[in-house]
């Protein structure tokens, strides 16, 4: 017999979730069977549907054998910390994710991500022990492309991490800002409400013409922050009139995958360098002048229950816009 304690951040979940969490090499069918045969909480067969409490007893009725089959190796995943640490308390950690790290592993890498990055850091305070805990893991509450740079959100704990979760999906608890540069003389400040439907083959989306579509809703609020001057050209742009680049803040109020990317382009506004909705002809001269090749887009201020956090603007964003907005020389 196999003997669990339920923690604190084991809690508040169903029986089902718990054991699919903790056998996660096990079918869901064996899972169900388990629960009708083998598993006893406090001493009494349950619900499949039970909710779980602190102090619960979970006895599993089969040999160490059996368990370990369906049990995945714990690994102490060790990835050179690349993040900077914006804000951090017992419960809740935010920090500035550089440019070409991924949040979560895909297919391609699995080891070196945010994710990992701050696995490793909590466990070597101490925050985090694997050892005791049976299915939690601290984990992001929002996500950021590869070449996005700045502001991720984790909760150390369960209950944190519910509260997190809850507060974006409210959309009123926690603001998000980010700072980009686009191509064109943005004047006023612009609402931009779509709805989008993704291309999961070539991993884009499309805004719908119709705004009562089945796409899922969008909603974005841009404010131009300072414009380029327009007394001189941009450094290798051929035409005799200099191109127009605005600096501009986005709140995003919904959280859709490329959704600032897909809305200011849809709006005539592409993000400078960004290869899957940008200009071509602009993206270009951004490579050929200071060898863009993605979307400067960075995820700069967080509002969390009235409390600000910030991530500096990164060096080579500072550099662009001292280029293209200030009309500095570049260098």
């Amino acid at each position: 017999m196999i003997r669990l304690e339920i923690g604190k951040n084991e809690e508040e979940q169903r029986l089902d979730r718990f054991l699919r969490k903790y056998f996660r090499k096990a079918s869901l069918g064996r899972i169900y069977k388990m629960i009708r045969k083998d598993v006893r909480v406090n001493g009494k067969r349950v619900a499949i549907e039970t909710f779980l409490t602190e102090g619960d007893q979970v006895d599993i009725f089969m040999s160490d054998e059996e368990a370990e089959s369906y049990r995945e190796t714990k690994k102490t995943v060790r990835a050179l910390r690349q993040f900077a640490i914006a804000y951090e308390d017992r419960q809740m950690l935010v920090v500035s994710k550089p440019y070409g790290l991924l949040t979560h592993g895909d297919a391609n890498e699995k080891k070196n991500t945010l994710a990992n990055q701050v696995l490793g850091y909590l466990t070597e305070k101490g925050d985090y022990l694997p050892r005791i805990e049976k299915t939690f893991v601290p984990s992001p509450v929002n996500r950021l492309d590869r070449n996005t740079t700045g502001l991720v959100i984790f909760g150390k704990d369960s209950e944190t991490l519910k509260r997190l979760n809850q507060m974006i999906r409210d959309r009123d608890s926690i603001e998000k800002y980010y700072m980009t540069i686009v191509f064109g003389d943005l004047k006023q400040s612009m609402v931009l409400r779509d709805t989008m439907v993704k291309d999961g083959k070539t991993n884009t989306v499309t805004i719908q013409d119709e705004p009562d579509s089945d796409g899922k809703w969008m909603e974005s609020r841009v404010k131009p922050l300072r414009h380029s001057p327009q007394t001189s050209k941009v450094p290798g742009e051929k035409s005799d009139k200099a191109p127009a680049y605005t600096l501009v803040e986005v709140q995003l109020i919904t959280g859709r995958s490329h959704q600032i990317r897909a809305q200011l382009a849809a709006a005539g506004f592409p993000i400078i360098g960004d290869t899957k909705y940008g200009n071509p002809q602009n993206n270009r001269l951004m490579k050929s002048k200071f060898g863009l090749t993605t979307q400067l887009l960075h995820a700069y201020k967080l509002v969390i229950d009235g409390n600000v956090v910030e991530a500096p603007i990164p060096d080579e964003f500072q550099r662009i816009t001292g280029v293209l907005i200030d009309g500095n020389e570049s260098r």
